[in-house]
């Protein structure tokens, strides 16, 4: 459904008609362009912008399927640039990521929206408060989307770093740390990891081709002057990469380390249980042999033959303790 049309002239907003067709030629004639906002259209809603705006089927099939990777295509008319903005659920620790896909024309911004935790209405409010940068036409539309995606990719960055902060501290506790569960949070973690990367990964190339840099030379439909504008959001970018991959590290060594710790407290427990075993051994094999049914053995008629046998028994428990204490193995 489209959730928002405006006519933007000088930065200004004005309500367009609501044909876009006229609304098309009435930014055209004025200078200014127009700004449409779709949430999850279906094809029959999309068609119609499709005509009006003459955008390839080959990006109008991403934005109706979604599921893409951030990427920048350029077509003859257009420019489609796909982000995923990403959320952070602080009850479940959870990420999610939804998807923004705009096109750019020489006069008009299509966007369209899956999934929540989208920045378009906020960057509308925010661009709508600041006419002088509206006023640089569609290019400010798509540098004010990537700005706000990656921007919140940074908040997003230091939950996480938190999270781990308090995954780390739990595992390393020696109650918590044995928990069986540990092993499974710690793989949740690493998913959420994951899905944040695949995120931020993918849109570094897009952000260094908008911003001149990229092996394909200049993009169209990008004012020049917004060349640098891009490039600040691209060091934004490697910032919050960099620090996905700190986190992708470190959530492996945790791993890496509780696993460690839990071999370490098998072997504990494997000592403790042959210990024991050995100091139950040496009772048994001394009751067996005086339990064989035969006449000539020696002390079986001696007085003090039985509390000999247990005096032994009990000298070798003994030492056999100390022995194994001394060890560690107790």
């Amino acid at each position: 459904m489209i959730m928002d049309c405006a006519v933007y002239r000088h930065g200004h907003r004005t309500e367009g008609p609501e044909d876009l067709s006229d609304a098309l030629a009435e930014a055209r004639a004025a200078g200014g362009f127009v700004w449409i906002g779709l949430y999850e259209p279906s094809e029959r809603e999309f068609d119609l912008v499709t005509d009006e705006f003459g955008l390839h089927p080959l990006a109008v099939e991403d934005a109706l399927k979604a599921h893409q990777r951030p990427k920048l295509e350029v077509y003859d008319d257009s420019l489609f640039m796909v982000l995923k903005p990403v959320v952070y659920e602080p009850d479940s620790d959870a990420v999610s990521a939804g998807e923004v896909m705009v096109f750019v024309g020489d006069c008009f911004v299509v966007t369209v929206r899956h999934g929540e935790g989208s920045p378009l209405a906020a960057v509308r409010r925010r661009l709508e408060e600041e006419p002088e940068m509206l006023d640089k036409g569609p290019t400010a539309v798509l540098y004010a989307i990537a700005d706000a995606t990656v921007d919140h990719y940074l908040e997003v960055a230091t939950e996480l770093q938190t999270d781990l902060d308090e995954l780390e501290a739990q595992v390393f506790q020696p109650e918590v740390g044995s928990s069986r569960t540990t092993a499974s949070r710690i793989y949740t973690f690493k998913r959420q990891v994951l899905e944040f990367r695949r995120a931020t990964g993918p849109l570094a190339l897009p952000l260094a081709r908008l911003a001149g840099n990229g092996p394909l030379g200049a993009v169209p439909f990008v004012h020049d002057k917004a060349r640098p504008f891009f490039r600040d959001v691209g060091d934004h970018l490697t910032r919050v990469n960099e620090s996905v991959e700190g986190l992708d590290r470190l959530v492996s060594d945790i791993l890496s380390a509780h696993l460690a710790q839990m071999s370490v407290r098998q072997n504990d427990d494997m000592r403790k249980i042959s210990s024991w075993a050995a100091m139950a051994a040496v009772p048994t094999m001394i009751a067996g042999i005086y339990g064989m049914n035969f006449d000539h053995m020696p002390e079986l008629h001696w007085l003090w033959g039985y509390p000999a046998v247990i005096l032994l028994m009990a000298v070798l428990e003994v030492l056999l303790y100390r022995l194994f204490k001394r060890r560690g193995w107790l």
